[in-house]
Formats: C-alpha cells, sequence, structure tokens
C-alpha cells in the first residue's frame, strides 16, 4: 500500500511569482476552519530529488525564477570548498541571482559533515529564507540526507513543515551514457588539473571530499605523475582512472535510484515524478523545447498547486 505525504492543513496564501512582493510565511500565524480548533499553518518546503545528471540544479535555478525562493544544497561532496569541477557545483553564472545555501563552506577538506550536521544547518537555514519571504527548496542528491532531515523524530520535520517532493527521471540507459559524457566533458573542462592541484596520492579517501567520485579514482595517476613514470604509462593510469570514474558514477546512479524507490515503497513518500528522458536524448534547441514542455512547464504546476493547496 502506498502511503501519502499530505499534511491536512488549512493553506498558505499563494506564494506570487515573481516579481511580485514575496509573502510572510512565517508559522507564527494561525486560522481556523471553526470557532473551536484552530488550525496551524504549516511552512512550505520543496524537495527536488533524482539522480546524479538528470538536472536538478538546473531545475531548482528554473524554479526559483518563477517564484520567490532560495536553494538549499543537499549534496554532501557540494558542502566542501573547492573541487567545483568534481563535485559538479553549479557555477555562478548558471545560478541565475538565486541565493544558494550550504554549497562550498566547508573548509576542512577532510571533515566529516554528517546527516546529523546537514539537518541541524538546514534547519536553521529554513528559517532563514521563510524569514526573507521566500520558499525553501532543498535540492541534491544525497538521499540518506534528506531521509534524516525528513524522518528523524528529533526534528519534527513532518510536524512543521508541508513538504511537495519532485522526483527528476531518466531511463537508465539513457542516464549511463550522458554521465559517461560529462565525465568527458568534466575532464576537458580541467577535473584532471583540479585534482592534481589539490590531492596528494595516498591520500586518505575515505575522508571527507576526498570520497567524491573523481578523485580516489586518480590516485595511480597521481603516483605515475609524482615518480615520473615515461608518457605511455600516465596516458593507460589516467585512461584507467576516467573509465572508473565512469563506472562509479553508473553505480552511484544505481545506488541514488535503489534509495529513492525505499523512499517510495518503504517510507511511504509521495513523489511527483517528472520524465526527463527525452530531454537526455536530445541536443541543441530540441532538447531545450523538451526540457521547457517536458520538465520544466509539468514542475512549475506541481508548484503552484502546492502552494495553493
Amino acid at each position: 500500500m502506498k502511503l501519502r505525504i499530505r499534511f491536512q492543513i488549512e493553506s498558505h496564501p499563494t506564494l506570487l511569482e515573481r516579481p511580485h512582493t514575496a509573502l510572510d510565511l512565517n508559522n507564527d500565524r494561525y486560522s481556523s476552519t471553526s470557532t473551536i480548533e484552530p488550525v496551524i499553518k504549516k511552512n512550505k518546503t520543496l524537495f527536488i530529488m533524482g539522480a546524479t545528471c538528470t538536472g536538478k540544479s538546473k531545475l531548482s535555478v528554473d524554479i526559483a525564477t518563477h517564484f520567490q525562493a532560495e536553494i538549499i544544497n543537499s549534496d554532501k561532496m557540494q558542502f566542501y570548498k573547492g573541487l567545483d569541477i568534481v563535485t559538479n557545483k553549479l557555477a555562478e553564472s548558471e545560478r541565475n541571482g538565486i541565493p544558494h545555501h550550504l554549497l562550498g563552506f566547508v573548509e576542512d577538506p577532510e571533515a566529516d559533515f554528517t546527516a546529523q550536521d546537514f539537518s541541524n544547518h538546514v534547519n536553521s537555514t529554513i528559517t532563514q529564507i521563510i524569514n526573507n519571504g521566500s520558499l525553501p527548496i532543498i535540492v541534491g542528491g544525497s538521499n540518506n540526507y534528506i531521509k534524516q532531515l525528513v524522518e528523524s523524530p528529533s526534528s519534527n520535520f513532518k510536524e512543521k513543515f508541508d513538504s511537495c517532493f519532485i522526483w527528476l527521471d531518466v531511463a537508465v540507459p539513457v542516464l549511463y551514457e550522458h554521465a559517461a559524457k560529462r565525465v568527458d566533458l568534466m575532464v576537458q573542462s580541467g577535473l584532471v588539473e583540479e585534482v592534481r592541484s589539490m590531492v596528494e596520492p595516498g591520500s586518505d579517501y575515505s575522508r571527507g571530499v576526498w570520497r567524491a567520485i573523481g578523485v580516489p579514482e586518480m590516485d595511480q595517476f597521481l603516483y605515475a605523475e609524482k615518480y615520473n613514470a615515461d608518457e605511455r604509462m600516465k596516458k593507460i593510469f589516467l585512461d584507467l582512472a576516467i573509465d572508473r570514474i565512469k563506472e562509479n558514477t553508473c553505480r552511484l546512479v544505481d545506488s541514488q535510484l535503489r534509495k529513492i524507490h525505499d523512499m517510495i515503497y518503504e517510507l511511504g513518500w509521495e513523489l511527483h515524478r517528472i520524465d526527463a528522458t527525452s530531454v537526455r536524448e536530445k541536443d541543441g534547441e530540441e532538447a531545450v523545447e523538451a526540457w521547457n514542455k517536458e520538465v520544466l512547464e509539468p514542475s512549475l504546476e506541481i508548484v503552484r498547486d502546492f502552494l495553493q493547496g
């Protein structure tokens, strides 16, 4: 039986789309459907979920551009400062002026930033965003962190917030192919140079941002460079590293999808699935048109209904 995350509450007034003035979403306002029992208005939060390479970051910015919203990162490797190419942080130029929180703020690359740390930071950040009159959008692929935030009894998240979950999905074979292409683009954009500049061979790849896909796979290549291996050997190790990055990215896709399925079928979360497969199968203007028609428009409709409901 599929349960539904639905909060039986009186809704907020519609959150006006930009450029109108934002509404006050503070939860100290009460109203009632009768003269006897007041109903607490819960604050709204929006989650954008999905496997890597599906377009979650772009969708969050597109939605935040239409509504008064701010974005909270929930990708555990993007919490750390540096390695922007490896961790695929959204460039400043791609953020469209939307405030982003919990992005590149952990200074120590070996720090252990746990799911509980994330929950603590997110709760205070959500309060800040709501006090700004904006909608918090939590976006990222670290599903264990999202689960901890929503399900932990100590956080009372489900009691405090009315939440909407959008799941951006792409057919797995198409996603594998796109992930491999993205790794090639990351290499062209300077992934090797970025890792070389920050990481020593033999580092502890179980710590902090050194765990990110794209770092431990480079270890043999870094050793080959350090000990002046010939160019043929360095190329062999680099090609092997790139292949492993692609393989591990596909494994990450599998893991992320399993966790999303667990949220649906074991925890009973109601996720609004948006199929972005055709976007990843197209290029250029056709991809833009498919994004707007098949991803952005239905997502905006979901958010409008959520804010009005």
